[in-house]
């Protein structure tokens, strides 16, 4: 990749107003970064420069204008260009669905949301010779030696046994895989009861898009494909066990489980990879292997056509998730919030945009 200066004024969209509306959420970031928060998931460090700037932050205003000010001089925003200087910033968008489900199972719920395996072992970075790197996930075999996790469709069979205990049942395999795409769920009990279904842990293999499946099928056009279209299409194609959705759905490997907490306040999202509440239309999910949480970054794009403003226009996010499907330097995944209208926004995301970051100013 390529990353080419700009200055504040040149960027696509300028509107300083953005800088304090995302004030709030960079905050968290910081008072994570300076606290050490372990995250969720973790990531590359952040830099020197980028923790001291933290530290900074901490004992600025909260004035429109020092939020301004601060912003102005503490970053050098930069375009993430392709190697051979073209722009290619890709977002799309993410949701925390809202579901209803139980804690035993019966004829309405019989999809099981599972813990986190005891044996799973997280191989991500790991540079042991004979490991394929792709593989993040493994377990010893009774021999003692590293496999690499099961695929879903092993979980699915029931592999794991009592390893992986349910923590909640769901009406379908189709709610479960769509949280696990999501990576959180609110989800309402019988007696009223509200629960979250927090990240935990996946399998490691490799994410596989089944909406690009069922486009390059021709099962879904691919200028008709929404998230409300893929889920109709799957339902009526057979969940069961050797049936075409369900084939579909296990086409993708990558197997995601889930802690169960109380959701006390519908106003706070879910927590992200960095460890802290998503804040809608500020955070988002990038590759965390390249850029660490708590990066500001703005997005340039026109997203009218998903129901977001009226033409192009600049945001300015936080990097505060990640995601096995955000991969590259300038890929992103915006989080929309928590509701049917969210999932409907989300859903229909699949938008070119322009990445800038924004860069601490090493101190002189």
């Amino acid at each position: 990749m390529q990353l080419r200066p700009l200055e504040f004024r040149d960027l696509p969209g300028w509107d300083p107003a953005e800088l304090e509306a995302a004030w709030p959420a960079y905050l968290a970031s910081c008072r994570a970064i300076v606290s050490a928060l372990p995250p969720l998931r973790s990531g590359v460090d952040p830099s020197r420069a980028m923790r001291t700037l933290a530290a900074r932050t901490l004992q600025t205003g909260s004035d429109r204008g020092q939020i301004r000010r601060f912003f102005l001089e503490s970053f050098r925003p930069v375009e993430v260009l392709s190697a051979e200087g073209d722009q290619q910033g890709f977002v799309t968008g993410y949701y925390e669905p809202e579901l209803t489900g139980s804690e035993t199972p019966d004829s309405e719920f019989s999809a099981p949301v599972l813990a986190r395996p005891d044996d799973l072992i997280d191989m991500r970075g790991d540079e042991r010779a004979g490991w394929d790197r792709k593989l993040e996930g493994a377990r010893r075999s009774p021999s003692g030696q590293l496999e690499p996790y099961p695929t879903r469709a092993e979980i699915e069979d029931g592999v794991l046994g009592k390893t992986a205990p349910p923590i909640l049942w769901l009406r379908d395999l189709v709610e479960v895989f769509f949280a696990q795409v999501q990576g959180s769920a609110r989800v309402r009990l019988p007696n009223g009861e509200r629960k979250r279904l927090v990240y935990a842990g996946r399998n490691g293999r490799p994410y596989t898009s089944i909406g690009k499946i069922l486009i390059a099928r021709g099962e879904i056009p691919a200028d008709q494909m929404s998230l409300a279209r893929c889920k109709a299409w799957l339902r009526a194609n057979g969940l069961r066990r050797g049936e075409r959705a369900r084939n579909v759905l296990q086409a993708n490997e990558s197997y995601v489980f889930f802690k169960l907490d109380d959701d006390t306040d519908p106003l706070v999202g879910p927590i992200g990879a960095q460890g802290l509440p998503l804040s809608s239309l500020r955070s988002i999910a990038v590759d965390r292997t390249i850029w660490p949480y708590g990066t500001p970054v703005w997005i340039g794009a026109d997203l009218s056509s998903a129901g977001l403003g009226t033409g192009p226009s600049g945001r300015l996010m936080v990097a505060q998730d990640t995601g096995s499907a955000i991969v590259g330097a300038a890929r992103g995944d915006l989080y929309i919030g928590s509701s049917d209208q969210a999932g409907d926004i989300a859903g229909l995301i699949r938008h070119s945009a322009r990445f800038v970051v924004f860069q601490p100013v090493e101190p002189t």
